[in-house]
C-alpha cells in the first residue's frame, strides 16, 4: 500500500458519529438562548417587578390560552383556533400574494433596462412609505376587515421581494445569455432554465425580509380598533385590562414564531439551493 493511499483514505464511519454530531450542533444553538432565559428568571425574580413577569410564570400561560388541547388536536387549543390561526391566516395569504406579485414584477423589470430606469425612482418612493401611515387610505377604500390587514401587509412585504428579484434578473451572465441565444431558447425557456435559477439566491433573500415584515405588519393590522381577533387583538384586549403575563406570553410567541418561520425559509432555501453552493465551491 502505498503512502498517498494511506493518507487519502478516509476514516470508518461510525453510527453514533452523526448522532453525536447533531446533538452538538444543537447545544451549540440552543447554549445562548438557555443562557438568556436563565438570566431573564432571575433578573426579574430580584426586581419582582409586575411589568416585567419571569419565563417560569409565562410559559403556563402561553400552554393554558394555545398548547392545553388534546394530543389529537396536536395539543392546540381552542384560544390557539381563535387568536393565532387567524393572525397566521392573515400573514400566510399577504406573504404568498407578495412573492407572487414580487417574483412577476420583478422579473419583468430585471430583464427591461429601460423600464426599471423609468421606474425604480418611483419603486423607491413607495418602498420608504411607511405602511402604517398608509392604514387610513386603505380603511377609506375597503373598511376595516381580513380584506384591508392582508392589503396592509402586502403593501409592505412586497417591495423586498421584488426589488432583490430584479436586482437577481439583471445579474445573470452576459456569458450565459448569449449562449441561450445560440441555443435559440424561447423567452420562458429562458426565464425558467436560466433567470430563474440565477436569481434564486437574491429571492430567498428577498422572502427572509418579507417574511419578518410580514409578521410585524399582521401584529399592526389587528391592533387597530374594530379588531375581533388575532395575535393583536390578544394584546390589545390585554392592555385594556393590565394583564401583563398575557402581553409576555403574546410576545414570546410571537419571537418563537418568527425564529420558526425563519428557519423554515432557511431549510428550504438549503435545499433549493444546493446545487448554487455545490456550483461555488466548485469554482472556487
Amino acid at each position: 500500500m502505498t503512502a498517498a493511499a494511506v493518507t487519502t483514505r478516509r476514516p470508518a464511519w461510525r453510527p453514533g458519529a452523526l448522532a453525536w454530531r447533531l446533538v452538538r450542533g444543537l447545544a451549540h444553538r440552543l447554549l445562548p438562548l438557555a443562557v438568556l432565559i436563565a438570566a431573564w428568571e432571575v433578573a426579574t425574580r430580584v426586581a419582582e417587578s409586575p411589568f416585567f413577569p419571569p419565563p417560569s410564570d409565562i410559559v403556563p400561560r402561553m400552554r393554558d390560552m394555545w398548547f392545553a388541547g388534546p394530543a389529537s388536536h396536536l395539543f392546540f387549543s381552542g384560544g390557539a383556533r381563535d387568536s393565532m390561526a387567524p393572525s397566521l391566516a392573515r400573514m400566510t395569504v399577504a406573504l404568498v400574494l407578495s412573492a407572487v406579485v414580487g417574483i412577476v414584477l420583478g422579473l419583468a423589470l430585471g430583464r427591461s433596462e429601460r423600464a426599471l430606469a423609468y421606474l425604480e425612482p418611483v419603486l423607491q418612493f413607495a418602498r420608504v412609505i411607511p405602511p402604517p401611515t398608509l392604514v387610513p387610505v386603505f380603511v377609506a377604500l375597503m373598511h376595516l376587515g381580513t380584506q384591508m390587514q392582508i392589503t396592509s401587509i402586502v403593501f409592505g412585504a412586497v417591495w423586498p421581494i421584488l426589488l432583490n428579484t430584479a436586482d437577481g434578473a439583471r445579474s445573470v451572465d452576459a456569458t450565459q445569455m448569449q449562449t441561450a441565444e445560440a441555443f435559440r431558447l424561447s423567452g420562458p425557456q429562458r426565464i425558467r432554465y436560466l433567470i430563474i435559477p440565477s436569481a434564486l439566491p437574491k429571492i430567498f433573500a428577498g422572502l427572509r425580509l418579507a417574511l419578518s415584515l410580514s409578521l410585524i405588519l399582521m401584529v399592526f393590522s389587528e391592533l387597530l380598533p374594530g379588531t375581533a381577533d388575532g395575535l393583536g387583538f390578544e394584546l390589545t384586549n390585554a392592555q385594556s385590562q393590565s394583564d401583563m403575563l398575557t402581553i409576555w406570553a403574546v410576545i414570546v410567541l410571537l419571537g418563537v414564531l418568527g425564529y420558526l418561520f425563519n428557519t423554515i425559509l432557511l431549510a428550504v432555501e438549503r435545499r433549493v439551493l444546493s446545487w448554487h453552493r455545490g456550483a461555488r465551491k466548485a469554482n472556487s
